[in-house]
């Protein structure tokens, strides 16, 4: 069961609460908004890589929309007297669907500061990926990772990393864990992540699991 079901997507409503919390009962306006959400959420997780964005929830009423964007560095976003809140506002309402209502719909955006890195499986996922993008040898970056995410207070962790490895000729997968990973129980907080390294051999993919 821990394999075949995504592990956020089974505690959906039990452990973990939606990304996009709204309800629209007209089908076009539902799709729009869907369409939008997730366009808006991926366009501000790249550019706003360089503050480790490790979440971007999405809420939305009739003329409000509030955005909460959680980073490693919220100070980065922010800026020196909040010059950087009117960009993110700029390129919000740029990705609202209907650039004349645009105008009229309230943007409310809110930065939260994820307080324990190490225990955020996105975190740690794109900090892997991005050491063996720089070519650091994979099973010490993995160790190091995996001794921090349990200095930081996690049950356990499991990295996987999966395509050609090292620069093998071959691709594989290689598993390693630390601590129990429960996948099939739903009351336990797992947090998963996965995140592409592009390497000079091709992706290769990391995925995390922790166990908070």
């Amino acid at each position: 069961m821990g394999q075949k079901v995504h592990p956020k997507g089974l505690r959906l409503g039990i452990v973990y609460n939606w990304g996009s919390r709204w309800f629209f009962s007209q089908k076009k306006l539902y799709r729009d908004s869907l369409h939008s959400d997730l366009v808006m959420r991926k366009d501000l997780m790249k550019k706003y890589s360089y503050t480790s964005v490790t979440q971007v929830d999405i809420e939305r009423a009739i003329n409000k929309i509030t955005v909460i964007i959680y980073s490693v560095k919220p100070g980065m976003i922010i800026g020196r007297g909040g010059k950087g809140l009117e960009e993110v506002k700029k390129f919000v309402s740029a990705h609202l669907k209907t650039p004349k209502k645009a105008k009229e719909i309230k943007i409310d955006l809110k930065i939260e500061p994820v307080k324990k890195p190490y225990v955020n499986a996105y975190y740690v996922a794109q900090s892997v990926a991005d050491k063996l993008v720089r070519n650091f040898p994979h099973r010490g970056v993995v160790h190091n990772t995996m001794d921090r995410v349990m200095e930081s207070g996690a049950k356990g962790v499991k990295i996987q990393l999966g395509g050609r490895i090292a620069g093998a000729e071959i691709s594989r997968r290689e598993k390693y864990f630390q601590g129990t990973i429960p996948t099939s129980t739903i009351r336990e907080e797992v947090d998963f992540a996965r995140y592409p390294a592009l390497t000079k051999s091709g992706y290769v993919g990391v995925k995390v699991w922790i166990c908070k």
